[in-house]
C-alpha cells in the first residue's frame, strides 16, 4: 500500500483542519493506520491510531478531546479531524500504516512500515 497525506495548512489558534491519508492498494482495510507529527528539533511523536476495523481508536493525551481519527475503508482514506488547534500543534504530520501491528506497539513509529510524505500544519497565535 502507498499513502498520501493532505489537508495541512496555516490556521489561527482555536481553528480546525481535517487531514486526509489516502491509500493506494487493494488491502488497505486490513491495515492499522497511525498519525504522527514532528516539530522542528523534536522527535516524531504519536498523535492517533486506528485499527483495521475502525472500531478501536487511540489518541495521545496531548490531543485527546481535540483531535479525532476515523477511517472510510470504502474510500481507502483515514482522517484526522483537528479542532481547537494550538500553536504547539505546529508540525509536519505523517500518516503511516502496517498490517501487523500489535496493540502495544501502535504508538511506536518504528512499528510502521509504510509512510506518507507528510503535510505541514502551522497554527498561529
Amino acid at each position: 500500500v502507498q499513502l498520501q497525506a493532505s489537508g495541512g495548512g496555516l490556521v489561527q489558534a482555536g481553528g480546525s483542519l481535517r487531514l486526509s491519508c489516502a491509500a493506494a492498494g487493494r488491502t488497505f482495510s486490513g491495515y492499522t493506520v497511525g498519525w504522527f507529527r514532528q516539530a522542528p528539533g523534536k522527535e516524531r511523536e504519536f498523535v492517533a491510531g486506528i485499527r483495521a476495523s475502525g472500531g478501536n481508536t487511540y489518541h495521545a493525551d496531548s490531543v485527546k478531546g481535540r483531535f479525532t481519527i476515523s477511517r472510510d475503508n470504502a474510500k481507502k482514506t483515514v482522517y484526522l479531524q483537528m479542532s481547537s488547534l494550538k500553536p504547539e500543534d505546529t508540525a509536519v504530520y505523517y500518516c503511516a500504516a502496517d498490517a501487523n501491528i500489535i496493540l502495544s506497539s501502535m504508538r511506536r513509529s518504528s512499528a510502521y512500515k509504510v509512510w506518507g510524505q507528510g503535510t505541514q500544519v502551522t497554527v498561529s497565535s
